[in-house]
Formats: C-alpha cells, structure tokens, sequence
C-alpha cells in the first residue's frame, strides 16, 4: 500500500514558485558568511577524508562534528535512537523546526590519495567514495550559517542538525524515523556529493539487504571428503538459484551480493560461508513480494547441500518521496548560487582524473552549470535511507558537483576528488544553497503549507508507516 501511494507522480499540484522572503543585502551577507567560513569547512570535510570510519563505527567524525556545533551554540542530542555514533544538534525554539541531514560515513575495501592517478593507501581499509565527508561538513556549514541568521535577525524558529550514521547499508535514518526524532519537523533538507549540479524531484529505489549465513560440517577437502559438507556449497548452490531467479523478477529489480567469507584454504571444506544480497525495486512492495522467494532459495540451498543457513535482515530503505513544491524552490536557490569554477592546478586534476573514467555522461565544464529541473515517474538507480525521512516529514534535497563531471560514486576517482579542493568547492555550493532554503522556509508560511499539502496527498491517506527492516534493533556490528 505505501508503495503504491507514494509512486503517483502525476498528481496535479499546483506550484508556483515564491518571491524569495530574504533581502538581497541579508542574502549577500549570509553568503558572505559562508565563503569566510571555506577554509574551516575544508578542513572539516578533510578531517572526516582521513578518519574514513565505516557504519555505526564513525566514532571520531561525530565526536568532531558534535564539537564543531556544541562551539557554535548548539545544545547536543548523543547516542540518539540507540545509535552511539547519532546525535541531533539544535538552536532556537519554537516552530518552524527546520532539520538539516548531515551523513558521515565511509565505504569499505576501498582507498585512493587525493590524486588524479589511481594510488591506493595501505593504512586505510576504507574510504569517503560516496563523499559523505562533504555531506557532513557542507550541512554543518549550513546549520551555522542559519544559526547566524537567527541570531541576528532576532527570529524565531528551531534550526536541527541530524547526525545519521551507517546510510551504506546501516539504514541510521530508519532508526531514527523509527524512534519518531521526526515528529515535531516541518521539513527535512538534505544534499548529496555528486558529478553535477542539480536540484532535479527525482526518487530513489526500495531496497533490503541481508547476510546469508551457512553452516557445514569441515572435514579435509582429499582424505575425507564424504565426512564434510561445505558451506560454500550452500552459498554457491543459492548464488546460482538466485541468478536464475533474475528472468522471473520484473525488468526494474536490481539484485546484487557478495561473498563475504568463502573459507580459508581450499584443502579445509568449510563449515561457514557467508553472502551479503541486496535487493532493489521502484516500490516497496514488490521488494516484499519478492523477498520471500529470495529467502526460500537460500533454505533450498542449505537442503540440498546438507548445511543450515541463518538468515540476518541487515537494512532496508523505502524511496523517496518528491515534494515539487520544495524541489521547485531548492532549484531557484541552486539557481542563485551557481556552480563552480576550477582553478587552473583544479582544472589540470580534472583533466588527469577524466582519462581515467569509463564512458562518462557528462562532460568537463558541466561543473559550473545548473541541470534543468525535472520530474516525473523515473528513478533513480540507487537507495538512501533519507526517503525514510521523506514518508515522516517533507523532504528535499540536491546535488552538486564535488566530483569532476562523469564521475561515478563508489569509484576512487570519486574519493580522490572528496579530498581535495574540487570536493571542497561543491561543499560551499551545497552549504549556501541549503542555507538559503532553509530560511525560505523560515519566513514563507505559504510554501510550508503547500510542501505539507503536496506531502499528505503523495503519502496517502490512512498511511501507517512500516519499515523494511521490520524491528530489529540497530545492526551497530554490520560493518566487523
């Protein structure tokens, strides 16, 4: 049902974009704000490059971005919804209560320097190749700039910072929606590090993901053979079912895995392997359709290999939910702040950079563009626990171009350009443009309410909000 309500995209609503409420000399002051503030937010961004720390383990990028606020006059929240490495960080009071996302953790099994060249780093064992780096730090920036404002301009309102964990695969967001630290939000801003600049109403996928664990009997692999029954077998034996199973799920699902432990030496038959599977869909729905057959090849698998296997639900994230009227007004802020412009040693990087990358979509000198806005019923390829977010609260968010154009995330030439001026640059881009909107809403009662409108109406009546990782408590170890 939830699926089904949140994907009518051509529900007529009415937006017409809003004079902005903010003078242009308070604007111009506030994006001045933020340009002083550049090199502290690099340094920032940097600072969380190096720790790298994987889900549910960022435990030094917290404790630096709860200090980074708790200086500015925040009063901090730690350890929210049983997550020790969640936090929310608020100023002001009363309502509007604007919330502001801010991720910050990194991907495993990949490293790479800040260089256009690929040159891996034998002391780390992950890496920011999704730029959630920049994600934390440009929504600091952005929290303080408002901060500044409210202070200033004597207004009230609450500004929230949410610190959410493990967004690869840990689903922190969903706990936190689950905890219900959304209620008393009237709407929720994000952004994301990306190859260009756009603020377009697109969704993202449902997904669930999942270890599959089996358990055998070991024996030695030449002497004893018969005596043994191998968990890879299981796994292997479940891979191959669940590839075939490919033909027969509708063309839009994404399924991909990855053998996590396949045992240690080819002469031991193991008695544990372990698979991690995530599956994807357009809807929530057809995922739960789809996940018990997926669940029921593994039980086949261990019954013909003669293993067990223990099933762990690890995450599981519904898609966003558009809201135009926002969309539609974080374009025309986007609009205002522009892209960037590369110096000559940025531009010689990205030149390096983009002869390394596979038939990019985008070409050099896209940076300092803005994509024309869009919607419609097309989705994005990838998943994000923000559209949890979006089903508690409108939401809104964008992207901006911290990557040299054709980039792909989870790539090193992605975690290459989050170290270093370029992935800074995109940084400043976000935080002013998350800043500007913010206070928009602030100061248009009007938008609000058309955003809470547009919002209920996509929802749908009678909603009653489930999450796809049923109620298991946070997965703090998924990452050991």
């Amino acid at each position: 049902m939830q699926s089904r309500l949140i994907y009518v995209l051509c529900i007529c609503i009415s937006v017409i974009p809003a004079a902005s409420a903010m003078e242009s000399a308070d604007k111009k002051e506030l994006l001045e704000f933020i340009d002083s503030r550049a090199e502290s937010s690099a340094a920032l961004a940097r600072s969380l490059w190096e720790y790298a720390e994987v889900g549910y383990q960022e435990t030094r990028s917290t404790q630096l971005l709860q200090n980074t606020l708790s200086a500015e006059g925040f009063s901090i929240e730690s350890g929210v919804a049983d997550i020790p490495t969640a936090f929310i960080a608020s100023y002001g009071s009363g309502a509007p209560v604007i919330a502001i996302l801010a991720e910050y953790d990194a991907l495993p099994g990949i490293t790479q320097d800040a260089v256009p060249e690929r040159a891996l780093l034998s002391t780390k064992t992950a890496g920011h190749a999704c730029g959630h780096n920049l994600f934390a730090a440009g929504s600091v920036e952005a929290a303080i700039a408002v901060k500044n404002w409210l202070r200033q301009k004597h207004k009230s309102g609450t500004v929230r910072l949410y610190g959410t964990p493990a967004e690869e695969g840990g689903s922190g967001k969903v706990y936190m929606v689950r905890a219900g630290l959304f209620k008393d939000v009237d709407i929720a801003l994000h952004w994301h590090a990306a190859d260009q600049n756009s603020a377009a109403a697109t969704t993202s996928l449902a997904n669930r993901s999942a270890k599959f664990r089996f358990y055998g009997v070991s024996a030695h692999a030449s002497a004893a053979p018969e005596k043994a029954r191998s968990a890879l077998d299981g796994v292997e034996a479940f891979n191959h079912m669940a590839n075939m199973m490919r033909e027969h799920f509708p063309q839009e699902t994404r399924m991909h895995y990855v053998i996590t432990n396949g045992g240690n030496a080819p002469n031991v038959v193991p008695d544990f392997a372990e698979v991690f599977y995530y599956l994807r869909h357009t809807t929530a729905a057809q995922v739960q359709l789809m996940w018990p057959r997926l669940e029921a090849a593994a039980k086949g698998a261990a019954m013909g290999t003669g293993t067990r296997v223990e099933i762990e639900i690890i995450h599981g994230n519904h898609p966003l939910i558009i809201n135009e009227a926002l969309a539609r007004m974080m374009h025309e802020k986007l609009s205002e702040v522009g892209g960037i412009t590369y110096t000559p040693q940025e531009k010689k990087f990205a030149e390096t950079l983009y002869t390394t990358l596979n038939a990019p979509r985008l070409t050099l000198g896209s940076e300092e563009e803005i994509q024309a806005y869009r919607t419609g019923p097309g989705s994005g390829s990838g998943s994000t626990d923000v559209g949890d977010v979006s089903i508690a609260v409108p939401t809104v968010g964008l992207r901006t171009a911290t990557w040299v154009p054709g980039t792909s995330a989870h790539s090193w030439q992605s975690l290459a350009a989050s170290g270093m001026s370029i992935g800074f640059k995109g940084t400043q881009v976000a935080s002013k443009t998350l800043a500007l909107a913010a206070i928009e809403l602030f100061e248009n009662a009007d938008l609000r309410v058309s955003a809470t409108k547009e919002f209920n109406e996509r929802r749908g009546e009678n909603f009653v909000y489930e999450a796809l990782l049923g109620d298991r408590e946070p997965p703090l170890d998924y990452r050991n």
